[in-house]
């Protein structure tokens, strides 16, 4: 069992930034790897970023590569998302997900992540 808590949502301005930090207990976190996905309503839940358990490969969708960087601290036990210049089109619920059966992939799909946090709410302001 993994347990995954995310923090640092909130109101931000477009061009501004946000750090989201998501504190994961159970499992050992070296050992999952590690994703952020959005959701705003009435769309689909999508993944922004991802990496790997030992952080050698990450992944990122189009619409955020550039300004979005995702990172993890496995003796903090945590993972980040730096969310630079951001868009009124990044408004969404953000959730950490975790996966320890295929840890060395940087999932993409909603599929490959079996823990879930309960998400943050970002909201950027045009």
């Amino acid at each position: 069992q993994v347990q995954l808590v995310e923090s640092g949502g909130g109101l931000v301005q477009a061009g501004g930034s946000l750090v989201l930090s998501c504190a994961a207990s159970g499992r050992p976190f070296s050992s999952a790897a590690m994703g952020w996905f959005r959701q705003a309503p009435g769309k689909e839940r999508e993944c922004v970023a991802a990496i790997t358990w030992s952080g050698s490969s990450t992944y990122y969708a189009d619409s955020v590569k550039g300004r979005f960087t995702i990172s993890r601290d496995n003796a903090k036990n945590t993972v980040y998302l730096q969310m630079n210049s951001l868009k009124p089109e990044d408004t969404a619920v953000y959730y950490c997900a975790a996966d320890p059966d295929s840890p060395w992939v940087a999932g993409t799909e909603t599929g490959y992540y079996d823990y879930w946090g309960q998400g943050t709410q970002v909201t950027v302001s045009s």
